[in-house]
């Protein structure tokens, strides 16, 4: 009978196993053809909705972006913290900054399992150098041109604007930026390099397991902390007469050892550059991950209220509320909010800075002075889910529904390294509708694979949210955010 069994099996086993997989394609198959089907048609609504306006590409917009700039090396960061030896802690704990081996492997894994973007100033030299030899033969590694300022400078060249870029560079790095961008900065030899820990979803460090993919940054900046470029970066700006002014970079000075009262003198002196700009220019003002609540209490102060557009992703806008309402800062929040949650959050910022904005305004009506700053009358929140922008209705920002969509896109463009858009390598992780609100018996709006880019009006403004088809196969996430919000922009201007 074994005989038997085993003479029948090699006579009919082939035979079953062809249609086991033909039974498993055809019940399978359906469903991804739907998938599939609804990825495409997302996909060609996005691109329908990001070609409705068009660059005009004999009036190119002016765009004038500070501050500074770096290299990137970017890592695998696992493999980079196993090269060093450096082992996985049963420790995860914040650290507002890095001073040794210890304090990295805490901090590292304290974001590193929810998949949250973080960047941190790292105090002490000697490691921060040991990283960076130990990262330069690490198989994989590259070398890109990063910092808010440059990226963004770059995504808007790109996308048909002419840019003044404010930063000091060294020659190597203007070589290879776009002729489209005209640097006003000093030279220096040697540019400041940020190391890039970049990781997969579901990558693995000890017992840890990371829900998203997504990057971990040091630096130990010498010349990016001190806005050495602002003076010469304001000399050019009153000739090159920019549509836009963008403000980014300022978390190099997170944590940064200042002499006492240093920092504070930098950021009066940009103040007064956002003031004595034009009302017709728009200031665009992109936040980054701070962690130093008197930076935090100085950007309220000296810079937020002289933007009347804000950048910012899934982290940074409950931070930024959460010390708006007078707590402390949020160092970790939820990685992928609901899109009703992040809308409230909006909502609060949105109204509270216009808030304060108006009694500045009544304050100093009342006294006689001058009135300073701006209300706030844009919004852009980019998560890796969906992007959603609040507008004020008649303001200067137009082409709300378009710049979403084309925000959606270049999340999708920036993470899997590729201007064409792939749907086998993408998905939707957005929930097939949502709500508007938290509040109980809030609307729910269905996502339309025709009509993707959802609008809708509230009191003064208008709501846009967009899925994101998310990137499955990640070349970089850095410097996602930088391109999103530039992307966004360069249609509103």
């Amino acid at each position: 009978m074994e005989g038997g069994g085993f003479v029948s099996w090699v006579k009919y086993g082939p035979l079953v196993s062809f249609f086991v997989v033909l039974l498993a394609l055809w019940f399978r198959s359906p469903q991804n053809e739907v998938l599939n089907d609804r990825l495409d048609m997302v996909l060609s609504s996005l691109l329908r909705a990001e070609r409705k306006v068009g660059m005009n590409d004999v009036a190119r917009p002016k765009v004038a972006i500070g501050f500074g700039g770096c290299v990137d090396l970017i890592v695998d960061g696992v493999s980079l913290l196993n090269k060093i030896g450096l082992p996985p802690t049963d420790q995860p704990i914040h650290h507002d900054y890095i001073e040794n081996a210890e304090q990295l492997a805490q901090s590292f894994a304290y974001f590193f399992a929810p998949g949250a973007a973080a960047e941190r100033f790292m105090l002490n030299d000697t490691l921060f150098n040991e990283l960076v030899e130990a990262s330069r033969d690490l198989p994989g590694n590259r070398w890109s041109v990063g910092g808010n300022a440059p990226v963004m400078a770059g995504r808007m060249a790109t996308e048909g604007c002419d840019v003044l870029l404010g930063g000091s560079f060294s020659p190597d790095f203007t070589d290879i930026l776009s002729q489209h961008i005209t640097v006003a900065g000093n030279i220096v030899e040697e540019p400041d390099i940020h190391l890039i820990l970049e990781y997969p979803s579901g990558a693995s460090w000890g017992h840890y397991t990371s829900r998203r993919a997504n990057r971990y940054i040091i630096h130990s900046d010498d010349h990016n902390p001190y806005l050495a470029s602002l003076e010469q970066f304001a000399e050019e700006l009153e000739e090159f007469k920019p549509d836009l002014l963008v403000v980014g970079g300022l978390q190099m000075m997170d944590n940064f050892p200042f002499q006492s009262g240093e920092r504070d003198a930098l950021l009066v002196r940009l103040a007064d550059l956002l003031s004595s700009s034009s009302p017709q220019i728009g200031v665009h003002f992109e936040m980054a991950s701070f962690v130093e609540e008197s930076i935090m209490e100085d950007l309220l102060h000296y810079v937020i209220p002289h933007a009347d557009s804000l950048g910012m992703n899934e982290q940074e806008l409950p931070n930024l509320l959460s010390l708006l309402k007078g707590s402390n800062i949020t160092v970790l929040s939820d990685p992928n909010p609901r899109v009703a949650t992040v809308l409230d959050q909006m909502r609060e910022v949105y109204r509270i800075l216009n808030q304060r904005y108006k009694y500045t305004s009544t304050e100093s009506g009342t006294n006689g002075a001058k009135a300073t700053g701006k209300p706030l009358t844009r919004l852009h929140v980019h998560t890796l889910a969906f992007q959603a922008m609040i507008v004020t209705r008649g303001s200067q920002w137009k082409n709300t529904m378009s710049a979403t969509a084309k925000a959606s896109l270049t999340a999708n463009r920036h993470v899997c390294g590729s201007n064409d858009i792939n749907p086998n390598k993408a998905r939707l992780i957005m929930d097939d509708s949502f709500s508007v609100s938290r509040q109980e018996g809030s609307q729910r709006i269905p996502l339309q694979e025709t009509r993707p880019v959802s609008c809708w009006k509230e009191e003064d403004y208008e709501i846009c949210v967009a899925p994101v088809l998310v990137c499955t196969e990640v070349y970089q996430t850095a410097g996602g955010g930088d391109n999103i919000s530039a992307a966004g922009l360069v249609l509103q201007i």
